[in-house]
């Protein structure tokens, strides 16, 4: 099914472009978005994620060196350890809270980045069919420097009807 996912863009919003009342407040946290396109079909939620897990636009470890063939590691975790297992269904209002509660943690975010991340994120979350949040998957899968990223939430959002899989990550760094 790898081949049957095409990716089509995304989009990188950091919170330290926005202006916050804290000098730190930003935290050093940033939104990640990678849509796909799928055909229309009988795959299964199962069979799209481990699409997802195969294709190219996976291999991030999304510490600033983009997406590259020969990545093995994925945001703190090694690549090899990520199947479609360790992903569990989530409703779309436990999505949106986690990534409330995380963007809010330090103070509420500025008028103009919630604009932003209700049309890069927010959107996408509202539009999904169903909605994966990897789990945390403990200290023997993290990669040699994977504690780098604090607070790592990747949630895949599958709108069946637009054919689209949305890669959503939320960290910092």
């Amino acid at each position: 099914m790898e081949n049957a996912l095409t990716y089509e863009g995304g989009a990188f919003v950091n919170f330290r472009l926005f202006r916050w009342r804290g000098p730190w407040a930003h935290g050093f946290r940033w939104v990640s978005t990678k849509h796909l396109r799928f055909s229309p079909g009988s795959a299964s939620d199962a069979d799209l994620l481990a699409a997802l897990i195969g294709h190219e636009q996976f291999r991030d470890a999304y510490a600033g060196s983009g997406v590259r063939p020969d990545e093995i590691r994925h945001g703190p975790y090694w690549l090899r350890l990520i199947t479609p297992r360790e992903y569990d269904a989530v409703g779309r209002e436990e999505c949106a809270r986690v990534l409330r509660e995380w963007a809010n943690q330090y103070e509420p975010v500025p008028a103009d980045l919630e604009a932003v991340l209700e049309r890069e994120a927010f959107a996408c979350v509202a539009a999904a069919d169903r909605v994966h949040h990897l789990r945390e998957l403990g200290d023997g899968a993290v990669h040699d420097w994977g504690r780098v990223q604090d607070c790592f939430h990747e949630f895949v959002l599958i709108d069946r009807s637009a054919g689209r899989i949305t890669l959503l990550v939320a960290t910092d760094d």
